[in-house]
């Protein structure tokens, strides 16, 4: 009964991750576009650093943003906060279910670090919290007034962070962890520095003090940060669904580069926003970039590169694949390495049902899903995830040479049944 509670749990935590994320996100996506589409015509209230008149829903809106505050505190102020506490919130409850409690099928990789589950929970958490210390100590260094540099030393940062997960979590693990702690940083920003200042500039406007310019600066600059970085947050929490992205060696490279590719879209965006100016150049970069992602996703390094005899057969591919001198072998490997889960009984302790459905547990269920067997195992390693059951480099390479009796056009069009 707890597999099946548990599961429906970390489904149900994780829809509520996802709406909170695009309520966050949305609005904050908003709020810079606003900002930088201000316009400041000669005449304007005392205060006012500009406006913008908008359409929508059927009806005209007028905005006006004072540069530090108005001469007095309206009584229905609105405060966007709760999206980034809602974000966080579901998605530590969703890396506690899924990360720590399965630590042993997703978070450890004993091949990388024979963890125990409270010694990879420690440095998971401990990763998190430095990171966000690591970049407060970076705002708060003589880096804070040139951003360019700022930000350039906190992606060197995000990178050697992303390595050394890699180097002791499964590459699901350190993704995942990578995108945690950027977004442990966006949210301590709401947290611990945007929601503050305003608070105090709230509480001098009551007081009939004049608020502090540095406040309003201060929550600004953290703001442009977050919204450079939620892209790449996006990406790397996406990208525990996708083996080619974590299950590489350099599944920290692409860490880097998905930065990268972030920033060159946020920067045409908001320069179309602030000026009306398209940066093409920005696009033609961030594709640069991600064909890099592309080719470092590409060969894993225990491949022999040894050209399959299957090759040369003709005709149906799944019956090449059946037909394969291979085929018993492949089937062994399969039974004894995958069926524990892939069966309609699976007889791993905490799994109920074969996951996305897909068993294997004979010869046509395997030729069946050789497409996917080849994403996840052969062209990846995400498979056995942590590799739990021991799958051997040798044993790859055999699904490899197996996989070659079969079209490229059957591999990329197999779907799951």
């Amino acid at each position: 009964m707890w597999t099946y509670l548990s599961e429906w749990l970390s489904f149900g935590v994780r829809w509520v991750h996802v709406i909170t994320a695009i309520a966050w996100v949305g609005s904050s996506f908003y709020f810079i576009a606003l900002d930088l589409g201000l316009r400041r015509p000669r005449q304007l209230p005392e205060g006012v650093g500009g406006e913008a008149w908008q359409v929508h829903g059927g009806g005209f809106y007028h905005v006006q943003k004072y540069m530090l505050a108005p001469p007095h505190m309206p009584e229905d102020l609105t405060w966007f906060k709760w999206e980034s506490y809602s974000t966080w919130l579901s998605g530590a409850a969703l890396l506690f279910l899924v990360y720590y409690v399965g630590a042993e099928l997703y978070l450890i990789d004993p091949a990388k670090a024979d963890l125990p589950v409270w010694g990879a929970t420690a440095i998971g958490i401990g990763g998190l919290a430095l990171g966000w210390i690591v970049y407060d100590g970076l705002c708060k260094s003589p880096l804070k007034n040139n951003d360019t540099a700022l930000l350039a030393a906190l992606f060197v940062y995000v990178v050697a962070a992303s390595f050394l997960f890699s180097q002791v979590f499964s590459g699901r693990g350190a993704m995942l962890h990578t995108g945690a702690m950027i977004a442990t940083i966006m949210t301590a920003n709401v947290f611990l520095t945007i929601i503050p200042n305003q608070t105090i500039v709230v509480a001098d406007l009551k007081a009939g003090r004049t608020p502090e310019a540095r406040l309003g600066k201060e929550a600004k600059q953290r703001s442009l940060h977050n919204n450079y970085l939620t892209l790449p947050v996006i990406f790397l929490m996406l990208s525990n669904h996708y083996p080619l992205a974590f299950a590489t060696e350099w599944n920290w490279a692409i860490a880097g580069l998905v930065l990268l590719i972030g920033a060159v879209i946020r920067h045409f965006f908001n320069t179309m926003h602030a000026t009306g100016q398209q940066l093409w150049w920005c696009w033609a970069v961030a594709g640069v970039l991600f064909a890099v992602v592309i080719t470092l996703s590409g060969a894993p390094g225990w491949r022999g590169g040894q050209e399959a005899e299957a090759r040369t057969l003709e005709g149906d591919p799944a019956v090449a694949l059946m037909a394969s001198p291979l085929m018993a072998d492949v089937e062994s490997i399969v039974l004894s390495r995958c069926s524990m889960c892939h069966a309609a009984e699976p007889l791993w302790p905490g799994i109920g049902h074969a996951p996305k459905d897909i068993r294997l547990e004979s010869r046509d269920d395997i030729v069946h899903y050789a497409a996917l067997i080849d994403r996840q195992a052969v062209r990846s390693v995400a498979m056995p995830p942590g590799n739990v059951t021991g799958l051997e480099p040798a044993e790859r390479e055999t699904l490899a040479r197996w996989i070659a009796a079969g079209s490229g056009r059957y591999v990329a069009e197999a779907q799951p049944r």
